[in-house]
């Protein structure tokens, strides 16, 4: 092969591996932008965490789906407390679920108590509840169709609706997690508590402290303020004056674990709990 030969080989070669190499970048950079792109709480695996580490606070247990079933009067003054995130028949989702769940299912064991949650509803009784609304909770928690009607509710009315305002205000998968949390606590602002302690009031106390992200501020600065001001609603309540649920959430904040990527580790109520690889 004469030099001229060899020298338009050389180049052709060269001219290959720059197209092999700029297919490879371009498949790696496209997957680069799909990780990034699952920045969601919603993504299955992430969402799959947040119930585990609420269920960890609500129920001292990573095993959420076995909490369908729970229901007991926690003395916070919100009657009834049950289910997968503590609906309450004293704050009126614990009746939009049952509504719900009779919509769909008609005939069911907890039926018969609309008109008493209705009645109870804004307090903390137990008119026409009591034991038995208790032991037919237990056995209505085992049809899929109020396991389902559980899970609606939930992203209803505070998952969806938590993640969605987070992503407006620019937050990681992290911060996503702390407005779900403060929102299942703390209610979506519906007037079943006053608004400065409900979940919109610690957000509206928040972005007076610190701006969000998406206003140019720092999330670690900005979830910090957020996290202080759910700090001062939770003393005002005896029965949710520990702080572990916030202290765990500051603990991942400190970590700048913002994509709650595992393992996770932290304390809850003075429980070690792990989430693993």
């Amino acid at each position: 092969m004469n030099k001229k030969a060899n020298k338009i080989m050389v180049i052709v070669s060269l001219i290959g591996l720059l197209i092999l190499t700029g297919c490879a970048s371009n498949q790696t950079g496209g997957q680069l932008k799909k990780d990034e792109g699952s920045s969601s709480l919603k993504d299955s695996e992430k969402k799959e965490i947040a119930m585990e580490l609420v269920s960890s606070a609500e129920n001292s247990s990573l095993d959420w789906k076995a909490q369908y079933s729970y229901i007991e009067d926690i003395e916070d003054g919100r009657g009834y407390t049950a289910g997968i995130i503590g609906f309450c028949s004293g704050t009126g989702d614990m009746l939009q679920l049952v509504k719900g769940y009779t919509e769909t299912k008609s005939e069911n064991l907890l039926a018969k108590y609309i008109g008493a949650l209705e009645k109870v509803n804004g307090s903390d009784s137990h008119e026409g509840l009591g034991e038995a609304f208790e032991d037919d909770w237990k056995a209505a928690s085992e049809d899929a169709e109020f396991q389902e009607a559980q899970n609606k509710i939930r992203d209803d009315m505070y998952f969806n609706p938590a993640v969605d305002q987070a992503v407006k205000d620019g937050l990681s998968i992290l911060g996503q997690f702390i407005y779900y949390d403060a929102i299942v606590m703390h209610g979506p602002g519906d007037g079943s508590v006053p608004y400065e302690e409900s979940f919109p009031g610690i957000r509206e106390a928040a972005i007076n402290k610190a701006k969000s992200p998406a206003d140019g501020g720092n999330e670690a600065d900005y979830l910090t303020a957020f996290l202080d001001e759910r700090d001062k609603v939770m003393k005002l309540e005896s029965a949710h004056e520990d702080l572990s649920r916030t202290i765990a959430q500051r603990r991942f904040l400190k970590e700048e674990n913002y994509s709650l990527q595992k393992p996770l580790v932290w304390e809850m109520y003075g429980d070690p709990f792990k989430i693993e690889q």
